[in-house]
């Protein structure tokens, strides 16, 4: 049985520049399975997709008593390494993020998603702010000897729908403090224009994550781009739900 311990070691080395991790996104124990037997490498969850799945809206209205509850249940169905989506981190100051990440590696974590936006609005903090929200969060991961993956966030590219290069210049330059903060990875959603996509692998002082959405380049040219990292979000569990609405539509007739 692997220990905690080995399989945040296997996660962090399985981020490989133009050999991208593709993490096909759960929403609990049983899809965690499912996703796993489909050959998964590891497991990760998406907010939007358990908030949902759970009767709530994303956003950090999903509690976290039962965000950390429903990990703890994934961490126990499947041997692969499993990261969390914590939103913002669930919390105002850098001492709940802390918390917040101490409870994920409790429950099983080896890895979480920080977002540098606020929950209530999706608008960005101030990119000073975010990073010593996510030097506490490096600080509380390292004091549990996990090489703990953080994933830091960025939603510049949700700001505004046509993107350009000054937004690859905000996005780097947040990258360049999140990572003197601690942070061992970029993500970057919203972002599916090719050229800058380039752009940010090449200047990035972290591995790239990209999320799948519709415009999102063929995995292939992701990988000739030099990311580390694909997500799918919230498109496995809406792929499921439609497959359900289907079956339970058929099954009527």
């Amino acid at each position: 049985m692997p220990t905690q311990k080995s399989k945040a070691k296997l996660f962090r080395s399985l981020h490989v520049p133009g050999t991208p991790l593709i993490l096909f996104n759960a929403w609990d124990a049983g899809s965690a399975k499912a996703v796993a037997a489909g050959g998964a490498r590891a497991i990760a969850t998406g907010s939007w997709s358990v908030a949902k799945a759970n009767g709530f809206d994303d956003g950090e209205d999903l509690p976290l008593d039962l965000a950390i509850a429903n990990l703890a249940r994934i961490c126990k169905a499947t041997n692969l390494p499993v990261t969390i989506d914590l939103e913002s981190g669930y919390g105002k100051l850098p001492k709940d993020v802390a918390k917040t990440v101490r409870r994920s590696i409790a429950a099983g974590a080896i890895g979480c998603n920080l977002e540098d936006s606020f929950p209530s609005t999706g608008k960005l903090r101030k990119p000073a702010d975010q990073a010593t929200r996510i030097q506490a969060a490096r600080k509380a991961a390292d004091a549990t000897g996990i090489a703990y993956f953080i994933n830091g966030r960025t939603d510049v590219f949700f700001q505004k729908k046509e993107h350009d290069a000054s937004m690859v210049s905000a996005a780097l330059e947040r990258a360049r403090l999140y990572a003197d903060a601690g942070a061992d990875g970029l993500f970057v959603p919203g972002l599916i224009d090719e050229k800058l996509i380039a752009k940010v692998c090449e200047a990035s002082p972290l591995p790239v994550n990209i999320m799948v959405s519709q415009g999102t380049p063929a995995f292939a040219v992701l990988a000739k781009c030099g990311v580390a990292r694909i997500s799918h979000g919230p498109r496995p569990y809406l792929m499921a739900m439609k497959a359900l609405e289907e079956a339970a539509r058929s099954a009527r007739l």
